[in-house]
């Protein structure tokens, strides 16, 4: 079994509190201080809510709710924990992401959730009904941070978060 990354997507304080305790898993970021809570555990004295960004855990295949699919940009701060359980990824609201779909009629994807792929590198391959096999290479190097399997097509969307 294939274990789903995690993540967490900034949401306002009342949507996570009520009580003194969290209503949710969440993770609460004032200054350079986290504070993982699990849901009902109490929220420590230190954390004033009007200076802290509050994430919320969310399901991880609904990341594309949070990204602008015109523009590619982050449409609130989240984080993306991979199934290793130590690996982080922190993406800031107006962060661009790569938006790269994979249509044809067979596709093999060959980076997955938290690979880094190199521009020039095969992050997905391609093959038509004639047989032939392309392979789509990113503009730019960057970590992938979310496939999008489209359930009305059967196609691939990637989400790649370049590095600067």
């Amino acid at each position: 079994m294939e274990k789903m990354p995690r993540l967490y997507v900034e949401v306002p304080p009342e949507e996570c509190i009520k009580g003194g305790k969290v209503t949710r898993d969440c993770v609460i970021i004032q200054g350079s201080v986290e504070v993982w809570l699990r849901k009902d555990e109490g929220v420590p004295d230190f954390v004033e809510a009007e200076r802290a960004k509050f994430l919320a855990k969310e399901v991880y295949d609904r990341f594309y709710l949070y990204v602008d699919g015109t523009e590619g940009r982050m449409l609130a701060d989240a984080i993306l924990i991979l199934p290793d359980g130590r690996t982080r990824i922190y993406l800031k609201k107006g962060d661009e992401l790569l938006i790269l779909p994979v249509e044809g009629y067979t596709k093999t994807i060959i980076a997955n959730v938290g690979n880094r792929v190199r521009r020039g590198d095969a992050f997905a391959a391609v093959t038509t009904k004639k047989g032939e096999v392309h392979y789509l290479k990113p503009p730019k190097t960057g970590t992938v941070v979310f496939i999008d399997e489209i359930t009305n097509r059967p196609h691939y969307v990637y989400y790649i978060l370049p590095e600067e």
